[in-house]
């Protein structure tokens, strides 16, 4: 092999991106990640957003599926600087009674505030959480498939939608509210089947693994990953974008960490006419705008639950978020919009100064929307924490089609890999054999658009890394 020549090369140094280096790495591959920032880490960065030393995420905030990720899991993050923070509670989810529904580690704890639902909630998590660690190395780490009979009593569930399920199994409003909160994630209309994977999937991780935030800043994940990958002896090149196949080195293998669309402007006549029309043509799910607040003191909410928790999902009863997420799919702008909001300095004191808060939040809106929702998102919070607004320092707005502007894996200010159907993924899984290797010698795709799907947890470089190992890298 010609000394200028690597084993590999990567595209893009998102979670995804530095998973499939690091896999490589550690199989004493030579191996170089090229990304266009100047800053590594695309949907895991932090940064002083609101012009001040405080410390802002710019993408992923909370990380429900970090702990439980299997390749997170093997790898000796925490001796490269990674530290999780918990709080006290996983996540709240406010309703207009002035209680909130709190999502603890203990699901008897948390069932105990279900009312009427306890018992049903208890029937229902208990068996999943029992078996949390073999479903997450099954969904997360699919090939080949592990734990089917695990598998087959979260699909009996889960395939479901949240709606329907929460019809069957409760009687009070407290629970499904909780778990549409968790839904509404997935970015679905919540009568749609499938939604209650997401809803379960989230409820599972914070009862058996927790919702981490990293101390100092979603950063901190990227910089202990890269760190790591440095140790293996791999490469990594700022501020080089790859807009077309003579901007990558000489290479045996190419994994790419980037968007459909992007794969078909870098590969161009690379790629098949059919194949490259198909990710020409990819129909994205919807966007977000995201409200970044630096505030003068706590947020004064009325339920104390929501103190507590570093996550807390706005937007009332399952049937409240649910006409939520229905409008945006419809491509409306919701004028009540379930709202995700993170406030990480109430726990991680190095995010900010004394006395100041520092809240992340965002809504959906549709694909490369324009609109300004900052209004609609800080009413949201103040129907919850009156006297919020009086607490503003500063804010920042960030539109849909500013989000791919700052990041170009965004496409239109999609954070979750595209449309997020259980149903197609499973058929998705079931019918392709090899999911990451495109129709191009010795490249891959290992971005949030394949298996097992968006989310801090590395797993989709991960395993494109294991699959050109054990193929083109043999």
């Amino acid at each position: 092999m010609a000394a200028d020549r690597f084993d590999a090369v990567v595209v893009g140094s998102g979670p995804n991106g530095l998973a499939a280096g690091v896999t490589l790495a550690e199989a004493g591959k030579r191996v170089l990640i090229l990304e266009g920032s100047d800053t590594p880490g695309g949907g895991a960065r932090s940064g002083h957003v609101t012009d001040d030393e405080s410390v802002h995420d710019i993408c992923s905030a909370i990380h429900p599926l970090a702990m439980a990720s299997p390749a997170f899991r093997r790898w000796p993050l925490g001796d490269y600087g990674l530290e999780w923070i918990f709080a006290p509670i996983e996540a709240a989810h406010p309703l207009d009674d002035g209680s909130a529904v709190a999502l603890y580690r203990d699901v008897g704890s948390t069932a105990a505030g279900m009312g009427r639902d306890r018992n049903a909630y208890q029937e229902l998590l208990n068996p999943l959480v029992s078996n949390g660690i073999d479903l997450f190395d099954s969904i997360l780490d699919p090939f080949p498939p592990k734990h089917p009979l695990i598998v087959a009593k979260f699909a009996r569930s889960g395939m479901a939608s949240i709606a329907g399920l929460s019809k069957r199994r409760f009687d009070d409003e407290r629970a499904p509210a909780l778990l549409a909160g968790m839904a509404a994630h997935s970015f679905m209309p919540l009568n749609l089947f499938g939604t209650a994977a997401a809803a379960l999937m989230f409820a599972v991780s914070a009862h058996r693994t927790g919702w981490p935030m990293p101390r100092g800043g979603s950063q901190k994940i990227a910089d202990a990953l890269l760190a790591y990958f440095e140790h293996l002896g791999g490469e990594i090149r700022l501020g080089h974008w790859v807009r077309r196949l003579a901007d990558v080195p000489a290479h045996r293998v190419l994994l790419l960490d980037v968007s459909p669309t992007q794969v078909a402007t870098i590969l161009g006549d690379g790629l098949p006419s059919w194949y490259r029309r198909l990710f020409s043509n990819y129909r994205y799910g919807p966007g977000l705008c995201k409200v970044d607040y630096l505030l003068d003191g706590p947020i004064p909410w009325r339920a104390d639950e929501c103190a507590n928790a570093a996550t807390v999902h706005l937007g009332g009863t399952l049937q409240q978020v649910a006409a939520s997420e229905s409008a945006v799919n419809k491509g409306r702008h919701a004028d009540k919009p379930f709202v995700l909001l993170a406030n990480q300095s109430r726990f991680d004191p190095t995010r900010t100064s004394a006395g100041q808060e520092t809240v992340w939040t965002y809504c959906h809106v549709p694909n490369g929307s324009t609109v300004d929702m900052s209004d609609a998102i800080g009413n949201q919070i103040e129907r919850f924490a009156p006297g919020f607004k009086d607490r503003i320092v500063k804010k920042v707005t960030t539109n849909a089609k500013e989000q791919e502007a700052h990041n170009p894996n965004m496409c239109g200010g999609v954070i979750n890999g595209g449309l997020q159907d259980p149903l197609r993924y499973g058929v998705n899984l079931a019918t392709r054999l090899r999911p990451y290797r495109l129709p191009r010698r010795g490249t891959y795709l290992c971005s949030s658009f394949t298996p097992p799907g968006p989310g801090v947890h590395g797993m989709p470089g991960y395993l494109a890394a294991r699959s050109a190992l054990r193929t083109d890298l043999r």
